[in-house]
């Protein structure tokens, strides 16, 4: 009887699209440059309920940062790195 090997690929995409909403910021948790976007604007690019967001930031797993008029954003980095956390659970 002949030996069968099945082998299954996996795989996943990213697109990362820069609207008039993000800005290039310095983020000292990351200790780089990176995308961010307003708090409010989160629920344009991402489905994560408003309370777990707030939790999440809270918790520091989400860095949050200050523009230079003292609005409140996001690190881009910080999310996506949580949001695929709670995809592999």
């Amino acid at each position: 009887m002949a030996k069968q090997t099945k082998i299954t690929i996996e795989t996943d995409s990213l697109l990362i699209l820069r609207g008039q909403g993000s800005q290039r910021t310095w983020c000292s948790t990351c200790a780089a440059k990176v995308e961010s976007i307003a708090v409010e604007q989160t629920r344009v690019i991402s489905n994560v309920d408003p309370s777990a967001l707030e939790e999440w930031i809270n918790s520091k797993e989400i860095h949050r940062l200050e523009a230079t008029d003292g609005s409140a954003l996001i690190c881009l980095n910080s999310l996506l790195a949580r949001v695929q956390k709670t995809k592999t659970r």
